[in-house]
Order: C-alpha cells, then structure tokens, then sequence
C-alpha cells in the first residue's frame, strides 16, 4: 500500500460525514427527493463530461444495468429512504443508530453472495464498533421520538439494507469496470428512484438561499464525486467487511463537526464511545 492510498479510508469517512452536515444546511430550503434528484442529475452530468474528456472506458448493457441498479441502491433508496424518515419526524441521533447496523448486515451479505471468511475478531470488531456508536449517539436518542412510526423506522430499516445490498452488488459485478463509467450509471439509476419520488410525494419546491446552494455544491462536489470514487475504489480492492467498518466512524466525525460547527454538545461520554468505535474499526479492519 502506498503512503498515499492508505489515507483514503480516513479521508472517505472525514468527506463521508460532511454529508449529515450538509443535509443540515439545505432541508429547511427544500425537499429531501427533490433536492436529492437534482443533486444527482448534476452530478451525473458532470460526470459524464469528465467521461468525455478522460475517454473513460463504457460499460457493456449488461454492466450497465448492474450499475443503474447499485446507484438505485446505494443513493436512491438509502438516501431517498433516510431523508424522507428525517424530514417526517424520525430523530437524527436514532436513525443514525439503525444505519449503524450497516456494517453488520454487509459482512453477513458478503459472506453468502461474495464467500468472503469474517473471523472472529472481525465479528469483534464489527460488534465493538456499534457499541461505540450507542455510546455516541445515547446521549441524543431521547431528545424526540415522537417521529419514530412504523413508517419512519420500516424507512430507515430499508434504506440501510438497500446500501449493505447495493454495495455487495457492487463488488460482485463491477469489479472490473471503470470507475468514472461505472458512477455515471449509479447516478442514472438514482435519479430515477429519487425523481419518482419527488413527483409523488413533493411538490417540488425550492427556496434558493446561500445556504442551499452551498449545500448543493458541497454536496455533489465533495460527496457524490469525491467521497463515491474513494468508497468505489475501496469496495474494489478490499473485504466487505473491512470497507463497511469505516461507516461506524462516520457518527463519531460528524459529531465533532456538529460541535465546532453549531455549538452541538459533545459529552464525556460521547468521546468515550469515539474511542470505543475506533478501537472497533481498527479490529475490523487490522490486516
């Protein structure tokens, strides 16, 4: 591994965070399927002039389609599902918990569709990690729970098992495909899952504010191109298990980014579970 690429994971999950941050920013001015197919619209357009200008290698129909169905997983459900569970009420802090179950349910998938062998100090690991996240995320769990409904929790359940799928799939069919390709055609697929959405649920309406805009440029910049290659290129070359483990890491980061940001609190206990989580990860992932 080269001094470069061994920063990736801790670069992905710093990006990775910023994207609760970002949401933050741009749901008071829009809403979560609307905002989220115009998110995706650019960034596969953008994606596609970079694909034009590098001549990125196209995929085959049938890589294609493979693709299109990642990206409808892996963005359109999950995200789709988890901000439609936010804006209707469902805690931040207990939706977090539940996607915090993604690591856990991508080994058991890895191991059935990939055979990929979890040892035990991996299930340790795996398991270690998400206590840490309880310890994190405890402390905000009971500020409202009047959202959680059988709608909002069944959201947050399916949109966490549609990522742990989508990112199996991924590994499974698209080993070999190019990267930038590969991502146009994810974006597709989720513009088509989200648009849906926004033209039966939404009215589609937009309250342009420097805030959205910001958010929206960070947003399909940073997370949608940026943080989506590295987690490609992770996904590529290493275990399930080991790449899904970074997504514990992502509470505890965007709970430091919440406290210098807006002020959040950030308790004694909160920092004790950071440490849990990481020893967690580092168990997963230790070679």
């Amino acid at each position: 591994m080269s001094s470069a690429t061994r920063f990736i994971p801790a670069l992905f999950v710093v990006l990775w965070a910023t994207g609760f941050i970002g949401a933050r920013y741009a749901m008071p001015w829009s809403e979560p399927f609307s905002f989220l197919a115009v998110r995706f619209a650019l960034a596969a357009l953008i994606l596609l002039a970079l694909a034009l200008a590098l001549r990125a290698k196209p995929l085959s129909r049938r890589q294609a389609a493979h693709a299109v169905l990642v990206g409808a997983l892996v963005h359109g459900v999950y995200l789709g599902a988890v901000f439609w569970a936010i804006r209707n009420g469902m805690p931040a802090g207990l939706s977090a918990l539940i996607i915090g179950l993604q690591p856990l349910i991508t080994a058991v998938m890895a191991g059935l569709a990939l055979g990929e062998k979890v040892l035990p100090r991996h299930w340790a690991g795996l398991a270690i990690g998400f206590a840490g996240i309880v310890i994190v995320l405890a402390p905000k769990i009971g500020d409202a729970v009047g959202g959680v409904t059988a709608a909002t929790l069944a959201a947050c359940v399916f949109g966490v098992g549609a990522i742990s799928a989508g990112t199996v799939w991924q590994k499974r069919c698209l080993a070999g495909a190019d990267l930038v390709s590969g991502t146009l055609w994810q974006y597709v697929g989720a513009t088509v899952v989200v648009a849906a959405g926004s033209l039966a649920f939404e009215t589609r309406t937009f309250v342009v504010t420097g805030e959205l805009v910001f958010a929206m440029a960070w947003l399909v910049l940073v997370l949608s191109i940026g943080a989506i290659f590295l987690l490609m290129h992770m996904i590529r070359e290493g275990e399930m298990a080991k790449v899904s483990s970074l997504f514990y890491l992502v509470p505890a980061v965007t709970a430091l980014i919440a406290w210098v940001l807006f002020g959040e609190t950030l308790t004694p206990l909160q920092l004790v579970g950071m440490v849990v989580t990481m020893a967690g990860v580092a168990m997963a992932t230790r070679r």
